[in-house]
């Protein structure tokens, strides 16, 4: 699916229902405040009750933030980008991720939404715990706080200019997926895996557009 126009202002329309449309919106801070109780209270269970140590609540909880960032550029190349043939899908697509391309400087819909992400969350931890059992309390926080970190890194390439000149690879990466190739530049949290598989931009032997990133970028007045 190609996203080739971006829209300065506005937001995609996903619903005709006010209802079900105001269930796709979430301001950031409340998906921090909805997680993070859940992230101390999991690393609290498997020290306090548990009784696992320091060192492998410490292990298993950094492998979930590393299996995050393995699993958000999985999900953003085949799934985000998946060339949906039926009507159906290419929907589900576009409000998964195509509304992000088209408005880039929507700022309500970086993260999942409540309602939809307490329902996936939850069934990831149920299938972490089939298969990890009680290291799901470790692993499973490490992966949420990816993801938080993941949305808020997100945003933050939206909006400002990389707060250090090491991070403008990182920056341009994601700028050149919206405006050149969507078949590269995957990693949002981190640029590993696009190195790995080989879908990092070369950034030497690429131009930056900057009417294309200030296109991208969040309105501040």
């Amino acid at each position: 699916m190609r996203y080739e126009k971006i829209y300065n202002k506005g937001q995609a329309r996903l619903f005709k229902s006010n209802f079900l449309e105001a269930l796709t919106k979430a301001h950031p801070l409340v998906i921090w405040g909805m997680y993070l109780p859940v992230i101390g209270y999991m690393l609290y269970h498997a020290a306090a009750n548990l009784n696992f140590s320091t060192k492998k609540i410490l292990v298993l909880f950094l492998a979930g933030m590393l299996f995050w960032s393995f699993f958000e550029y999985l999900a953003h190349r085949f799934l985000f980008h998946w060339e949906a043939k039926s009507k159906r899908a290419q929907k589900i697509v576009y409000t998964f991720h195509g509304c992000h391309h088209h408005y880039p400087r929507d700022t309500t819909r970086l993260f999942m939404p409540p309602i939809p992400s307490i329902i996936i969350s939850g069934s990831v931890f149920g299938i972490m715990f089939l298969i990890m059992k009680y290291n799901a309390f470790m692993f499973f926080p490490g992966f949420l706080l990816g993801y938080l970190l993941y949305g808020s890194i997100h945003y933050a390439i939206h909006a400002w200019n990389p707060p250090f000149k090491w991070m403008k690879p990182h920056w341009r990466n994601h700028h050149l997926h919206h405006y050149k190739d969507e078949n590269k530049g995957f990693g949002v949290s981190s640029t590993l895996w696009d190195h790995i598989f080989g879908t990092m931009f070369d950034l030497k032997n690429e131009k930056e557009d900057k009417e294309k990133v200030k296109e991208m970028m969040y309105d501040k007045k």
